[in-house]
């Protein structure tokens, strides 16, 4: 039985809620599974005008929006030369974005499952990860301003598209998909489908345990100060350093290469990609995004007294954050 995660629907049930709609079976499944919950939403659809299904997809969400009194929120991506995967994502998430602030939506429902959590861990796997990175979706989760939600992420694909033919319900699938130019499509297509065909629930209590692990590595530190994108963190187990960078990056929008794991590793005091400041001082972590600006003596001065590490103080002044409620 197809069912929605019972973690996640008690945020569902009381909050507003905008779905990462796609036409395709996962979407579609979810959809479903949110009106027979009785869950508010609305839906947000992200046109990349690559194949001739394209504009059907994008009519069909309208009409189906339409049809259960929904409000459909449609975006049309421009095109692309190079990095398609990531200048797509950079652009989907800042269309969610914007929409979560200026709609005051306050969860983002995606429609990810087992057989993504599998790929993701995969893809982690064979460039260098740990617990906390091996895991990475979580049926709750921060993001900025709202929370991702993801409550779908217990069932398999294929359990999903059987719930919608079962029902008889309409879904789109997108070939692109199965192109092994893009790594998700061949780790999918070669090794994560196969997997969740033939050890599925045992694939599923494996990340019921490593979501357990991870929740305990997270309980060794504490959040010492947050306002805005800025935050500071103080460790109570110096090994965790890198997972819990990792994990604040995340959160902010950022993604840790394997050679910045490393010069984490080894440098106190570092900016990432040009925009993100990560200063470590003992046991505490600082992050913000790194503002090169002129402060005033004063200010500077009450910086140092209350231990700001440099890289942090820009941004710290421009948000007119007293330094002295960040110690």
């Amino acid at each position: 039985m197809i069912t929605l995660s019972s973690q996640t629907l008690p945020t569902l049930q009381q909050s507003k809620n905008l779905l990462a709609f796609s036409a395709g079976v996962d979407s579609s499944a979810l959809f479903f599974l949110l009106l027979e919950n009785n869950i508010a939403f609305d839906i947000a659809l992200v046109n990349y005008g690559l194949r001739p299904q394209s504009n059907t997809e994008e009519a069909y969400a309208q009409t189906l929006a339409k049809k259960h009194h929904l409000t459909a929120h449609i975006a049309h991506a421009p095109s692309w030369s190079s990095n398609f995967e990531k200048n797509a994502r950079d652009f989907r998430y800042a269309f969610f974005d914007e929409l979560m602030i200026k709609q005051g939506y306050h969860n983002l429902i995606t429609a990810h499952q087992l057989n993504d959590q599998l790929e993701w861990l995969l893809m982690r796997l064979s460039k260098g990860a740990g617990t906390v990175e091996l895991v990475g979706l979580e049926p709750l989760s921060k993001r900025k301003a709202y929370q991702l939600v993801r409550p779908l992420l217990h069932h398999s694909k294929e359990a999903l598209q059987h719930y919608l033919e079962q029902h008889g319900y309409h879904y789109f699938v997108d070939e692109s998909n199965h192109d092994e130019q893009y790594e998700r499509n061949w780790f999918r297509e070669h090794l994560a489908n196969q997997l969740i065909a033939r050890y599925e629930q045992g694939i599923a209590r494996s990340f019921e345990y490593l979501r357990a692990d991870k929740e305990q590595l997270q309980n060794r530190y504490q959040v010492r100060y947050h306002h805005q994108d800025l935050y500071i963190l103080e460790l109570q187990d110096p090994s965790i350093k890198i997972r819990v960078i990792d994990k604040y990056l995340k959160r902010l929008g950022y993604l840790l290469s394997a050679s910045q794991r490393e010069a984490l590793s080894k440098e106190d005091s570092i900016v990432l990609g040009g925009k993100w400041a990560v200063e470590i001082r003992g046991v505490r972590i600082y992050i913000s995004p790194y503002v090169q600006t002129i402060m005033p003596k004063k200010y500077k001065e009450r910086c140092r007294v209350a231990k700001i590490p440099p890289k942090i103080r820009g941004y710290a002044y421009l948000q007119e954050i007293d330094p002295n409620s960040m110690v």
